[in-house]
């Protein structure tokens, strides 16, 4: 599966908020997204609870994978977007 690796914008990490966005996101692209930071299993973009499990803070590193390109860039552009600003 095709990935990519980014680094965590949100000035709080990947809290409520940023988390409910890309799991909207996720899950309007009818895709399957997985986020994975590393020493970790992969969790569903698709989930909120899922990606606050991560407990991923800002400048972490955190890769999206997806068989879908268009899905995959949607998701990591938002992983490394500010979504608290």
């Amino acid at each position: 599966m095709p990935s990519t690796t980014v680094t965590v914008g949100s000035a709080v990490g990947l809290h409520a908020r940023p988390a409910a966005v890309i799991a909207q996101a996720a899950t309007d692209t009818g895709a399957e997204v997985t986020l994975t930071v590393d020493g970790q299993e992969p969790v569903d973009a698709g989930s909120a609870l899922l990606i606050m499990t991560l407990g991923a803070a800002k400048g972490d590193q955190v890769t999206v994978e997806s068989d879908d390109e268009a899905a995959m860039k949607t998701v990591a552009d938002l992983v490394a977007k500010d979504l608290d600003a």
